[in-house]
């Protein structure tokens, strides 16, 4: 967040900040930084903590996803264990092979979109440009 000399009102609201993103409720938020829960409610009201907790939360949920997109690789992999493992009961492999075509489908789709917005975006550029005049 931020170092340096730091205001009362901003140093609370980074705290705030980070105790609503460990814990499950304002009380709970307010109680673990030393502050009431009538003090939080009035931070969590103005425009200043609405944006930086807003911009934290976005940070976090990506940072979550960045963890999603490395596993990715290891869950693949344990799907395609249980679907060629002829050990394994039937209906998991089945349910494995069933996910892995699932998922298969969906990307394929996505790139499809991918490639349409692609495509429309440059056509709207062309369009926003003027000819050139000789």
């Amino acid at each position: 967040m931020r170092t340096g000399k730091v205001s009362k009102k901003a140093r609370q609201r980074e705290q705030l900040i980070l105790a609503l993103l460990q814990q499950p409720t304002m009380e709970k938020a307010a109680a673990s930084i030393g502050i009431s829960t009538v003090t939080a409610w009035r931070i969590s009201k103005t425009r200043e903590f609405r944006e930086e907790y807003r911009n934290a939360r976005w940070e976090a949920f990506s940072q979550a996803l960045a963890r999603l997109q490395q596993a990715s690789g290891a869950a693949v992999s344990a799907l395609l264990k249980v679907m060629i493992d002829r050990t394994a009961p039937p209906a998991s492999r089945v349910r494995a092979a069933d996910r892995i075509l699932d998922h298969a489908v969906k990307a394929t789709a996505l790139e499809g979109i991918e490639a349409r917005i692609a495509e429309l975006e440059r056509a709207a550029n062309l369009a926003g440009k003027e000819p050139e005049r000789a």
